[in-house]
């Protein structure tokens, strides 16, 4: 099914990574710029809205799957953490940001049965944010529907005093995709790709799955207004399966490029 081998496309998409995670021997990035292992982020049982971070995850949580992933080994998320707990790598020098514009791309593989597999109504395996998936967030999701929706939202952060806007409003800045049949065996591609974000003018984010545009959210200014010393790449949060070869780029990248990846998951391997 998938094809090997570099071009000159696929080395100048190399060239844009920013974060890269293979996930083959060890849970922690192969590539970046700030801190390469994962933290826990959990809910303050005593402080509603607020939160406690400690350092590493619960191994019996998560492991490596040597040998099951896209390519090599791959991350395995076995069960969902306590107290709303969530891993994630710190955004800071693992994200192309800029407060005053930016533009990126997200790409992983995931296998899972979104409605066999999954203990809770909602699931993130991909989610970044400072606040919340509705406040400076952006995601992709599975929802509480039966059987579940997959989501892709990219909300902007909300000023002091005012309230995001719901996800479930007609105006919600968010991509449906419904009734996933997604299957425990098979691997998928999701890559998110994003342009404009925090310049002020109408951006655009789009959602690819296995090589194909599936929908994007377009003409609104899209501004995070992240502070990336309290900011996350969480991942697997809620998530029962398999993730593999999670990358970041620098910028957003070309339809061709996202066919490119999906044809040649090893595209990164050794990057």
């Amino acid at each position: 099914m998938f094809t090997t081998g570099r071009s000159l496309h696929g080395e100048e998409l190399r060239s844009s990574v920013v974060f890269y995670a293979s996930f083959d021997e060890v849970l922690q990035a192969d590539v970046g710029g700030g801190q390469r292992t994962l933290d826990t982020r959990f809910n303050d049982p005593t402080k509603p809205g607020q939160f406690v971070f400690e350092k590493g995850f619960d191994a019996k949580v998560f492991r490596i799957a040597k040998g099951r992933g896209i390519h090599g080994g791959a991350l395995e998320a076995m069960d969902v953490l306590p107290n709303n707990g969530r891993v994630f790598f710190p955004a800071k020098g693992n994200l192309p940001y800029d407060s005053h514009g930016w533009s990126g791309a997200l790409s992983v593989w995931c296998q899972t049965d979104p409605n066999r597999l999954l203990k809770t109504t909602f699931c993130d395996p991909i989610q970044i944010t400072q606040k919340g998936a509705n406040n400076g967030g952006l995601w992709f999701d599975f929802n509480n529907a039966r059987p579940r929706d997959m989501r892709h939202g990219a909300f902007p952060a909300v000023p002091e005093g005012e309230k995001p806007i719901a996800e479930d409003h007609p105006q919600a800045p968010i991509v449906r995709i419904p009734k996933i049949d997604w299957r425990a065996s098979d691997w998928h591609h999701v890559v998110l790709n994003w342009n404009g974000f925090d310049s002020g003018e109408p951006a655009v984010s789009q959602i690819y799955i296995d090589g194909k545009r599936i929908g994007e959210i377009r003409d609104r200014p899209l501004a995070m207004k992240w502070d990336l010393d309290r900011t996350g790449i969480y991942i697997a949060v809620n998530y029962i399966g398999l993730l593999d070869e999670l990358a970041i780029f620098r910028r957003a990248i070309t339809e061709e490029e996202v066919r490119m990846l999906h044809s040649q998951p090893d595209l990164l391997v050794g990057k």
